[in-house]
């Protein structure tokens, strides 16, 4: 038997999340984003989205990029209230604000001293897009550009992945401007894999009920 056949009606019940699943959900997805982040710190890179935008005006600047972050954020968390709803942007600004409290707080704890960059370009890629991931299944964004690929894909049906892969090229050719080409091409690889995360997993059809 099919599942949601129309004849003996659907196998499953899809059931809303509960404030439990949303809290613990959205710390998992903070903390691979954060632990991402300070990988591709580690290794003097960047990668796509705000998280990429931040870490460039950190190495320019000198100043924290977890306030870097949440500062760029704005006028992204206002567009996300205008077009995606308050509970979308409220969940959205914890979730961003966390972020900077654990850019804070790991290092505290955990010390990088030395890592490959293809090593921080692939996990810290990866654990970025992880972070998309388990933040957008409970109804919320990492902020910055992932507001707007999100609301692409829900206004639109453009797979949220595709629309990142494009704003991530024109952040990586404004990187090429200060950062020398090889720090660029091993963040273009971090870039790809945090996509590659949202667009292979987070597309309408790839969970039951989506």
């Amino acid at each position: 038997m099919r599942r949601g056949s129309s004849q003996s009606g659907p196998a499953f019940q899809v059931k809303p999340h509960s404030l439990l699943d949303d809290v613990y959900g959205m710390f998992v997805g903070v903390l691979f984003a954060a632990t991402g982040i300070l990988l591709l710190q580690a290794a003097g890179l960047i990668t796509g989205g705000v998280a990429g935008i931040a870490l460039l005006a950190s190495y320019m600047t000198g100043q924290s990029v977890g306030l870097l972050f949440l500062l760029i954020n704005v006028p992204f968390f206002l567009f996300g209230y205008l077009f995606m709803g308050a509970r979308f942007t409220i969940k959205s600004l914890i979730g961003s604000a966390m972020i900077m409290a654990l850019l804070k707080l790991i290092p505290n704890g955990l010390t990088i001293g030395h890592v490959d960059p293809m090593v921080a370009a692939l996990g810290g890629g990866t654990f970025c897009g992880m972070g998309i991931l388990a933040m957008a299944r409970h109804g919320a964004g990492l902020g910055g550009t992932g507001i707007f690929t999100l609301w692409m894909q829900k206004r639109y049906a453009i797979n949220a992945g595709r629309v990142q892969v494009m704003i991530d090229s024109v952040i990586l050719m404004v990187a090429l401007t200060m950062v020398e080409p090889e720090r660029v091409g091993w963040s273009a690889l971090s870039a790809i894999a945090m996509s590659s995360m949202v667009m292979a997993w987070h597309r309408a059809g790839r969970y039951f009920g989506s």
